[in-house]
C-alpha cells in the first residue's frame, strides 16, 4: 500500500499521513536483527492501517516459514508469539479495524499456502483475539481512549516449550512514565546485562496459564 492519504479532509482534521513503503522498509533496516526475532515487540502509536506493522509481521513470517514450517504445531504455537508481539494505536476507528483486518489477512494467506486445506479455525479466533487486544482505538498522546479511560494493552508469554499462554495487563500511561514522575512505591529490578535499574509497571490483572486455544474474549 503506497497511498500516503485516504482523504484530504483528514489530513486537515487529523494530520493523516501514512509512511511509504520505501521509507518503512528504511526504518526498519536500522533495526533488522529485532524485526527477524520472533518474540521482539514493536507498537506503532500512530498506526494508522499498518504500514510499519504489516512490514514487520512479513519479516518474522519469513523466518516463521524457515524454522517451523514442517510442523503445524510449531507454525502454529509460534505464530501466537509472532502476533501478540505487535501492537498499535490509532485515533480513528476505521484506520484500527482496517489495520488488524489487514495483519490478520496477510498472516492467513501465508498460513494457507503452507497447510492448504489443513486449516485450523479455532487457531485462526485465537489471532484475531489478539489482534482485537493489541491493536487499539486511542490517542497515544493522552493515552486514553475514545471514552476518556486508559489505553490498557496486555503483555503475552508463553514458557520454553509449552503451549500455554501467560497473558498480563498494563496501563499505556503506566508503561510509559518519564523517570522524573516515578513515585516511591515503584518496584524495580536489576537488568543483568548492564546492571542499570529498570521499572516494572503495575500489573493490572495477571491472568493464569492457559492453553493458547482456550483463549477467549
Amino acid at each position: 500500500m503506497n497511498a500516503q492519504i485516504k482523504h484530504r479532509k483528514r489530513v486537515t482534521d487529523h494530520g493523516e499521513v501514512f509512511t511509504h513503503e520505501r521509507e518503512v522498509n528504511a526504518m526498519l533496516d536500522l533495526v533488522k536483527q529485532e524485526t527477524e526475532r520472533l518474540d521482539s515487540r514493536f507498537l506503532e502509536p500512530a498506526c494508522g492501517n499498518g504500514n510499519f506493522l504489516a512490514e514487520v509481521l512479513n519479516r518474522k513470517l519469513k523466518i516463521l516459514k524457515e524454522r517451523y514450517s514442517k510442523s503445524q504445531h510449531d507454525y502454529e504455537r509460534y505464530s501466537v508469539v509472532v502476533i501478540s508481539s505487535i501492537y498499535g494505536i490509532d485515533i480513528l476507528e476505521d484506520n484500527v479495524e482496517e489495520c488488524r483486518n489487514r495483519l490478520f489477512g496477510i498472516f492467513l494467506e501465508k498460513y494457507k499456502k503452507i497447510f492448504k486445506k489443513n486449516i485450523n479455525e479455532r487457531f485462526l479466533e485465537v489471532l484475531k483475539i489478539i489482534l482485537e487486544k493489541n491493536v487499539v482505538c486511542g490517542d497515544a498522546l493522552t493515552m486514553k481512549n475514545k471514552k476518556g479511560n486508559p489505553l490498557v494493552f496486555s503483555e503475552w508469554s508463553m514458557p520454553y516449550n509449552d503451549s500455554r499462554l501467560k497473558q498480563k495487563e498494563y496501563s499505556f500511561k503506566d508503561i510509559f512514565t518519564p523517570e522524573k514522575d516515578w513515585t516511591l512505591d515503584r518496584i524495580y529490578t536489576t537488568d543483568k546485562e548492564t546492571g542499570e535499574r529498570v521499572i516494572l509497571p503495575n500489573v493490572l490483572k495477571d491472568y493464569p496459564l492457559i492453553n493458547y486455544m482456550d483463549l477467549k474474549r
